[in-house]
């Protein structure tokens, strides 16, 4: 009986010392597996500043946000003004400050038309051409004018039209007169032959400017007082201004 209890206790010692082992064996691979798991990943941390580090080795350089037009910020400081040029084709662009179609010395000066105001006229008959005489237009400003086109005569208040051009003595260029320079315009009174009609005796003479677009006159005229005895008549004709007073006695 005794014998029977002790196999009895025995066995369920056994037993208990198995279940024992089971529970520590389930435990032991629980934290095996546990142990194995990978770790979760950690972002970088990112400092206010805007760089990121670089995990391996805690350094890093700031990293440039896109500017608006979808390139990044180191893009848009190289020109200072590469939009200042023309939006064209041809994709020059430009330097911020290009010049424009009138070029690096901007428009040009509008020019003084020689009038009244700025020359001294002069009014002297020549012995050859004969019945010609020679009107000379003096600068007396201090800066350049231009004497435009022929000038404009009238011998007498009445008179409806100035007198007459000879076109065969336009020059080749505008006739500009420099400070104390003068331009010459020689003047036919009437024609040798006598062919010539209404003639005058006329006293006075009014000198008249052209501007630079040819159209009327400019400026205040002169009155001139002419040599006694002094004729006119219908034939009567001017040339152009000249830079010599030989380039205006040839016509």
């Amino acid at each position: 009986m005794r014998k029977n209890h002790l196999r009895t206790a025995s066995a369920v010692a056994t037993a208990l010392l198995a279940a024992l082992s089971l529970t520590a064996c389930q435990g032991d691979g629980t934290q095996a597996r546990e142990s194995t798991a990978p770790a979760a990943s950690t972002p970088p941390s990112t400092p206010a500043d805007g760089s990121a580090k670089d995990p391996a080795t805690g350094t890093g350089s700031p990293t440039a946000a896109p500017d608006a037009s979808g390139g990044t910020g180191k893009d848009t400081g190289k020109g200072g003004g590469t939009g200042g040029g023309r939006d064209d084709d041809k994709g020059t662009g430009g330097s911020g400050g290009g010049s424009s179609a009138g070029g690096s010395g901007g428009a040009p000066a509008a020019s003084t038309a020689c009038t009244g105001a700025n020359t001294k006229v002069t009014y002297s008959p020549v012995a050859r051409p004969l019945n010609h005489a020679i009107l000379t237009v003096t600068n007396t400003g201090s800066t350049r004018c231009d004497a435009y086109f022929a000038p404009l005569l009238r011998w007498s208040a009445d008179q409806q039209s100035p007198t007459a051009v000879t076109e065969a003595s336009k020059p080749q260029a505008v006739v500009s007169v420099e400070p104390g320079g003068s331009a010459y315009a020689a003047v036919m009174l009437a024609s040798a032959d006598g062919s010539g009609s209404h003639g005058i005796k006329p006293s006075t003479l009014e000198v008249m400017f052209q501007p630079r677009s040819g159209e009327g006159s400019t400026g205040p005229s002169v009155t001139l007082r002419l040599p006694s005895g002094t004729y006119v008549d219908s034939s009567a004709r001017v040339t152009y201004w000249q830079s010599s007073m030989d380039d205006a006695l040839a016509f």
